[in-house]
């Protein structure tokens, strides 16, 4: 997976500008991995218990001829995909639901009902792009979600099917996980009084 928007917090008794701890951090840190920003919080902050939702972005390069430059940073289907079926069975999944059927057996949530906010799916040349928000997600959810919506645009399933799956609350009736390279954190949202920063809009650079 790869992140866009990740937020993190720690504690410290150091005294710095925020600009000194982006620097110190990214000269530290693997080339992967860049620190955009920092500031400080009240006490009471915490980066995964303040959220008030999050937003996932999953890319799949749809074509016959494999990525090259994008490779790792896309799921890569050779198969034709119709969109069009593809955002009709992500939109029966808005809503609050039981998401049992797309938790991994790994998942450690005490509940697994979520609120998905917004559930779409565009297509940009040879790029189907799946974009999920919701105020949390469980284990594996994103791209157990993505590998309904691969079956349903390869016609393995109709959208039709989706309701009956979600409502079966069995992990086994629904598809395959698709793979991590394509699942992006695009952001997360955070109550208006932590005052912090959006998170970036887009994938930087071409993803073909």
């Amino acid at each position: 997976m790869h992140a866009l928007g990740q937020v993190a917090h720690f504690e410290t008794r150091a005294r710095r500008a925020p600009r000194a701890w982006v620097l110190g951090a990214n000269s530290t840190l693997c080339p992967s991995i860049s620190v955009l920003w920092a500031l400080t919080v009240p006490a009471h902050f915490h980066a995964r218990y303040s959220a008030a939702a999050r937003c996932y972005r999953y890319l799949i390069l749809n074509r016959p001829a494999r990525p090259a430059l994008a490779a790792r940073r896309v799921t890569w289907v050779h198969r034709p995909l119709d969109a069009g079926r593809m955002a009709l069975a992500a939109a029966a999944l808005r809503g609050e639901h039981d998401f049992s059927s797309f938790r991994s057996s790994e998942c450690q949530s005490r509940t697994s009902v979520r609120r998905v906010e917004a559930f779409e799916v565009r297509r940009e040349r040879d790029l189907v792009v799946i974009e999920v928000t919701a105020n949390a997600f469980l284990h594996h959810m994103v791209r157990n979600l993505a590998g309904l919506l691969i079956a349903v645009g390869q016609g393995e399933l109709e959208a039709a099917d989706v309701p009956g799956i979600l409502e079966a609350r069995d992990r086994g009736r629904a598809p395959a996980t698709a793979a991590a390279d394509g699942l992006y954190l695009v952001g997360v949202r955070y109550p208006a009084a932590f005052r912090l920063p959006a998170a970036p809009a887009a994938v930087p650079g071409d993803p073909l």
